[in-house]
């Protein structure tokens, strides 16, 4: 892929450059974001997602799935109008099952695909002075049920061996390996007086999946928890830690300015220490995605609203086309008795 420039010459568009991540092949640089739809009626995935995904698969693309439960929430937490409703999961042998035929589709494609591992804690557990497990919000929403708090100690080994059964269960369904999610002020406070006693529980977590089904497998979102010095400190400290553990790639986001996400380039201290394949993502488009590849600040760029709604995102940037605009409304579920296509899987393809 190339852009013509003045002299006649002709120069590479960088999103479009092929990258070797691991024993991964990829064609070119844009990577579809883990994005909550909220249409995994019951916990299950359904056959939409298989089209959904296979929209935005391409021959050695990469895909990241929606953020997928390692345990089952509580009988409270999952009420219908619940900001958690329909989210699918990866516990259980029938969503194994459901989710087998999704890769299959994706991979039918020639992409890669990795499923993102999200751990929400129960009624009991938030309920306790010392908690929780991880809490986190959705992407682009930034809605929680709670605040996130720190995982009580007698908590962590059920919820460590969580994520690693988890990640088994997803390479049994088909998926080419994992992302941990870190993200958005959740999983990585474990606590304690130094800056290993509170990185100790994403360690865990990290070791445990990768002990699991192998660090060339294992990918771990983080962000940089917020602005301050001391949280700034401990996600260079894990993401430095990520290395000792031979984790695939490192997805950071970038932080958010004056209440909005975009590209402020304060991700380089961790591109510069994580020595796996480092990806970016958070408000880019075309423009921003090619200089962040070219320029080396990250080795992919990750899209989320635009690939929602431009299945075809990599060839349209590849051809500098017009994007299909996105509908909000239908980010999260259709809407009651609504098709569950809407806002999904119809956004149209170039011609």
């Amino acid at each position: 892929a190339r852009n013509t420039v003045s002299h006649g010459e002709m120069k590479p568009i960088p999103l479009m450059t092929p990258y070797t991540m691991g024993e991964f092949d990829l064609s070119h640089r844009v990577v579809l974001a883990p994005l909550t739809r909220q249409r995994a009626y019951g916990g299950v995935p359904q056959p939409h997602a298989a089209l959904y995904y296979s929209q935005r698969a391409s021959p050695g693309g990469f895909l990241i799935s929606e953020a997928t439960r390692v345990s089952p929430p509580s009988s409270r937490q999952e009420e219908p109008e619940s900001s958690f409703g329909n989210i699918p999961g990866i516990w259980a042998p029938e969503q194994v099952g459901a989710w087998a035929p999704v890769v299959d589709a994706a991979h039918a494609k020639g992409a890669v695909f990795f499923c993102q591992l999200w751990h929400v804690a129960g009624d009991a557990v938030r309920q306790r002075e010392q908690q929780v497990s991880p809490q986190m919000s959705f992407d682009g929403r930034r809605k929680e049920l709670t605040s996130p708090r720190r995982v009580a100690q007698e908590e962590a080994p059920r919820v460590v061996d969580g994520f690693r059964r988890a990640a088994r269960n997803a390479v049994d369904a088909g998926f080419d390996g994992v992302e941990i999610l870190g993200a958005n002020g959740y999983f990585v406070d474990g606590g304690g007086m130094d800056m290993e006693s509170w990185c100790r529980f994403a360690l865990d977590v990290v070791n445990a999946v990768v002990r699991e089904i192998g660090g060339q497998r294992v990918g771990v979102r983080l962000d940089q928890f917020s602005a301050e010095p001391d949280e700034h400190a401990l996600a260079l400290h894990v993401v430095s830690r990520l290395n000792d553990h031979g984790v695939l790639y490192c997805h950071m986001i970038e932080p958010r300015v004056d209440g909005r996400r975009r590209v402020s380039r304060q991700l380089l201290p961790f591109r510069e220490a994580f020595g796996g394949t480092f990806i970016a993502s958070g408000g880019y488009g075309r423009e921003e995605g090619d200089a962040a590849v070219g320029e080396g600040y990250a080795d992919l760029v990750v899209y989320g609203r635009l690939f929602l709604a431009n299945p075809d995102l990599p060839r349209r940037f590849e051809l500098g086309a017009p994007l299909n605009d996105c509908v909000s409304a239908t980010f999260y579920g259709a809407g009651a008795g609504a098709d569950p296509a809407v806002g999904y899987t119809d956004y149209p393809f170039l011609e």
